[in-house]
């Protein structure tokens, strides 16, 4: 076989790398305030009386608010106007957020620019041109290199934040988010390919025919309800875990980000021989339980031992250690849960919940600290944790599957006997024949089975075309 028909051409190798560092930007924008909103927040002044610690828990996640009522539509937008207006309107939008939380002159202006900021929601109309520009057999690839940039964004956001804050203030902070949501335009502009023709992927994108099927799905809902929590805990303990690093731990909040260094990059080390030996030996739901409790535990620890540095450093570790195995292993649930030809669908529900949880999330921990300080925060947190974990506990085992889209001739497609031999074949789960998309949506065990052997035998009975 040709090696270059097996490699990712021009195009895709452009796309990636373009529409990966679109994503970083726009999440670096999004996560760089997080570590210090909680301890720079309260210099700016309060005009509308209510208690300071509730207004900075509500502009920590109100970005989240606006992404979740937005991501969904603004996907279906570019379905119908197209890709690129929608992400260049979207990185505008986030700039000019980010300007006017820079501009704030009070608590009560920051909160409108997040609001601002989350409105340019792009990631659906994102992960749509990404298909547009690469092909079937790579875009496992791709996706998974979006992915990989997603999360370092946000391991990097968690150490630049207090850095860049210590020399600019937050103010510069701002600024600095506004500068990168342009160059994203400018890298849009000048680098990302354009597209020969927009196509729409059920795998990518949002089919409204299957909204009910996945909002029905049972399995799919503990996903959903599960990023909600996750997200809603990671930003109600940051509405309080900088300040206690300040209070117990006696660091100066120009100094946060060593902390942030040791407990993200030990985290992510702990985390990836229960991330391989979750997948190697089909025991997912098994760690996925035991990350949820490490979770809880974590919430307990800062509350009852969180008293000195050392040992909130070693509470950080354990927290990240468990939120970055939850943030890996959640998606990839929803990709084996998602009904063939649904996938899209279901990733965009549950990155709508996603941004749910860090709006509640935020709202939640600056009225629990207005109420009972710190513990309080800790302590529902572990609450919310322990419900999660009863909620987690009913779900089943799931499938160990992949998603994939065979093509199939447009003026013909498969009959009805090659669907069922298609999902006669060993490993495969579901099979669905999509008309107008001129493909069929797959789910099957690529430990069983093989993508290019389905479609071979997709291939091998349908009759040439001249």
């Amino acid at each position: 076989m040709d090696s270059r028909v097996d490699s990712m051409n021009t195009v895709e190798r452009r796309a990636m790398s373009g529409l990966s560092l679109v994503f970083a930007f726009r999440m670096l924008g999004m996560f760089m305030v997080l570590p210090v909103l909680a301890t720079y927040g309260p210099e700016l002044a309060s005009s509308s009386g209510l208690p300071t610690p509730l207004l900075i828990g509500i502009a920590i996640g109100a970005y989240g608010l606006t992404q979740a009522l937005l991501q969904i539509p603004f996907g279906m937008l570019s379905d119908r106007i197209g890709r690129m207006p929608v992400i260049y309107a979207g990185l505008l939008v986030f700039a000019l957020g980010s300007a006017v939380a820079a501009m704030a002159g009070s608590i009560e202006m920051l909160i409108v620019g997040r609001i601002i900021q989350g409105a340019g929601a792009i990631s659906a109309a994102v992960m749509a041109l990404l298909s547009d520009l690469t092909r079937e057999q790579h875009r496992t690839k791709v996706m998974a290199g979006i992915g990989m940039s997603i999360g370092l964004s946000f391991v990097v956001a968690m150490i630049a934040g207090p850095v860049i804050t210590r020399w600019t203030g937050l103010a510069g902070l701002f600024w600095f988010t506004s500068a990168m949501a342009l160059f994203g335009i400018l890298l849009m502009a000048v680098w990302v390919p354009k597209p020969r023709q927009q196509l729409r992927h059920l795998d990518s994108g949002i089919n409204r025919a299957a909204l009910g099927r996945v909002f029905a799905d049972p399995q799919l809902l503990r996903l959903d309800v599960g990023i909600f929590v996750l997200h809603a805990l990671l930003m109600a303990s940051f509405t309080v875990l900088p300040l206690v690093l300040v209070e117990q731990g006696g660091l100066p909040r120009d100094e946060h980000w060593w902390v942030y260094v040791i407990a993200m990059v030990t985290g992510f080390v702990l985390m990836v021989p229960f991330i391989i030996y979750s997948e190697k030996q089909r025991q997912l739901k098994n760690v996925f339980l035991g990350a949820i409790a490490l979770v809880g535990l974590s919430q307990l620890y800062f509350w009852w031992l969180g008293n000195s540095l050392l040992l909130l450093v070693l509470g950080a570790v354990l927290f990240f250690a468990a939120f970055n195995l939850l943030e890996a292993t959640l998606p990839s649930l929803v990709s084996k849960l998602a009904p063939a030809g649904a996938k899209g669908t279901a990733m965009g529900i549950y990155s709508t919940s996603q941004f749910m949880g860090a709006a509640v999330g935020g709202f939640l921990g600056g009225g629990l600290y207005t109420l009972g300080g710190n513990g309080a925060v800790f302590a529902g947190c572990a609450a919310l944790a322990a419900l999660w974990w009863v909620f987690a506990a009913t779900m089943q085992e799931p499938p160990y599957v992949t998603s994939t889209r065979l093509t199939v001739g447009a003026a013909t497609g498969p009959g009805d006997e090659l669907l069922a031999r298609l999902r006669s074949q060993p490993g495969v789960m579901d099979a669905l024949y999509v008309a107008e998309d001129a493909a069929v949506y797959v789910r099957f065990d690529n430990k069983v089975n093989e993508r290019e052997q389905l479609q071979a035998l997709l291939d091998s009975h349908q009759p040439a075309t001249s």
